[in-house]
Formats: structure tokens, C-alpha cells, sequence
């Protein structure tokens, strides 16, 4: 079966976002351009490391090209809303991919399906034939800022991580393995 690569050069969205309770939640990225709209899931995980991969490569871009950053994001890229629904997903990420295309001047995020096999690096950010399925978006430097810090804000608003071990806490407590096996229940402020 032929390679399936989704491609939002402009998009009108992409964000981060979350279904379920703290504990519970399935992460998505959701990204829509015109009436076209893919979700895809990813592990926490995953987004907080793409979140902050953006921010480096913006850190990178600035320094190696001079590309003209704003520190903060400028209100009207802030983007509050929640996920469009209905939420179907296309795919759950397996391998991801970031570059900076310096024709468009544009961050560029590949997320690519999860395969029983090893992904070859060649397919990652290329138009081959072979290959897992792929969402591919081009982000002006500017709204890939804001895309960073809201997979940031969705990230952290998940459970306390235990000030020993960072594994998160549970309601009940967990058991801790800096604590020899022994219950810790979460401090309350």
C-alpha cells in the first residue's frame, strides 16, 4: 500500500490537546487547514520533547540565520480553544521529525505512524513512495512558538510529579523506588 503524507503548508490550526482525566489522558496533535482536519496521538512524552525541540530550533534558527523572533507569543496566535471534534484518529505517532525550511522560512513537524519495524531516517521529512504513513505542517516561526507553549501548558496540566523520583503522582500516593518500596502519599500545600 502506497505512502499516505498529509500536508499542511498553511494551516489554519495546530495544536496540542488532551482527552481524559489526569492519569487517564489520551494526547493529540490536530492539525487543519480548509475543511481538512487529521488528529493524530502521540505519547506525553512525545510532546513535551517536540515542544521543546521547537524551542531550540527556533533558539538555532535566530542564531544561525538571524530570523527575526518575538520573545513571547503575541496574543492573537494564542490559541485557547479545545480540539475540533469529532476527534478520529488517523494514526499514533511513532517517529517524529523537525527541520527549518529556509525556502518558506518555516518550522517544519513530521509525525510519522508507528511500524512494526525500524523507520529508515531517509523517509523522515522526504516524499518517498515507501514508508509509514505521515502528517506533515509548515509553521511560521511565530506559530510554531505558540504550537511549543501550548503542548507545554497541555503537558503540565497533567499529575504532580513526586519531588523524589518525577514519576507522577496518583491520588492514592505511588510507590516510590527512592523511598525502598515504601507508599508515598502526595504532600498536600
Amino acid at each position: 500500500m502506497a505512502r499516505v503524507i498529509h500536508i499542511f503548508r498553511q494551516p489554519d490550526r495546530f495544536v496540542a490537546g488532551t482527552v481524559g482525566q489526569p492519569g487517564d489522558r489520551t494526547f493529540y496533535l490536530q492539525a487543519s487547514e480548509s475543511a481538512k482536519t487529521i488528529s493524530v496521538t502521540l505519547e506525553k512524552q512525545q510532546m513535551a520533547v517536540l515542544a521543546e525541540r521547537i524551542g531550540s530550533l527556533l533558539e538555532e534558527v535566530h542564531r544561525r540565520f538571524g530570523a527575526d523572533l518575538p520573545d513571547d507569543t503575541p496574543d492573537d496566535q494564542v490559541d485557547s480553544d479545545p480540539l475540533e471534534i469529532p476527534l478520529e484518529e488517523e494514526f499514533r505517532v511513532g517517529t517524529m521529525g523537525l527541520g527549518w525550511d529556509s525556502e518558506s522560512r518555516a518550522v517544519v513537524i513530521e509525525l510519522l505512524a508507528v511500524t512494526e519495524g525500524e523507520v529508515d531516517e531517509s523517509v523522515v521529512l522526504d516524499d518517498t513512495e515507501e514508508g509509514p504513513d505521515a502528517v506533515r505542517v509548515f509553521l511560521t516561526p511565530t506559530r510554531a512558538r505558540a504550537f511549543a507553549e501550548r503542548a507545554d501548558r497541555v503537558v503540565r496540566a497533567g499529575r504532580k510529579p513526586c519531588p523524589l523520583c518525577a514519576e507522577p503522582l496518583d491520588p492514592d500516593g505511588h510507590v516510590c523506588p527512592r523511598q525502598n518500596g515504601y507508599r508515598r502519599a502526595e504532600e498536600s500545600d
